[in-house]
């Protein structure tokens, strides 16, 4: 009787545990001004998810930069600051299949972490942070919008500060001019914490 009792008890702990669904990802961003931590959605944006712990797994950051801040002209201490590869082909994974907002029911808020491109599908290794709501980032209508798939636990201050760091009248095209970070923060590493 107790060892079917025992037997039944151990079956159902198996059970439950195995019901329970796996926890997100979490990943810290560390850089020469601090941390970063952040949940990615793996189960709202797998393909994107996928590739950013790919370069992770892959140490691929390590040793990169945030290299762009893009302030908000309308609203203080709001835009985007972006990192990874910068465009380092030898650091570089084939591009991925875009998953927009529309699909994945992720918005770019405060705190979103979302993939760098130029066209749709050739996201790689270069990633940013929102500061601030960033609607406009979202897919609409024939607009493709940007890839979120993740957000900030903590460190929002160290994005702030990057967000802030003097830039100059450099970038890829007009809509990045003075964009660039005159002294790029260090990313030192980028590691799973769970």
């Amino acid at each position: 009787m107790i060892r079917s009792l025992v037997l039944t008890l151990s079956l159902l702990a198996t059970a439950a545990s195995a019901a329970r669904p796996a926890p997100l990802p979490k990943v810290a961003i560390v850089t020469s001004e601090g941390t970063i931590t952040a949940v990615l959605e793996a189960k709202k944006a797998p393909i994107t998810t996928a590739n950013f712990l790919r370069y992770v797994d892959a140490h691929r950051f390590d040793g990169t930069t945030f290299y762009r801040a893009a302030r908000s002209k309308s609203f203080a201490g709001r835009g985007l600051v972006q990192g990874g590869i910068d465009h380092n082909i030898p650091k570089s994974f084939l591009p991925i299949k875009h998953e927009p907002t529309s699909k994945t029911g992720l918005r770019h808020l405060d705190g979103t972490l979302s993939m760098a491109r130029n066209e749709v599908g050739s996201a790689m290794g270069d990633f940013f942070i929102t500061l601030g709501p960033a609607p406009d980032l979202d897919a609409r209508g024939s607009y493709a919008g940007y890839a979120a798939f993740g957000h900030v636990l903590t460190g929002m201050n160290v994005a702030k500060r990057i967000l802030a760091k003097p830039t100059f009248p450099g970038g890829w095209d007009i809509d990045t001019m003075n964009q660039t970070i005159r002294q790029p923060v260090k990313i030192i590493t980028v590691k799973r914490i769970n």
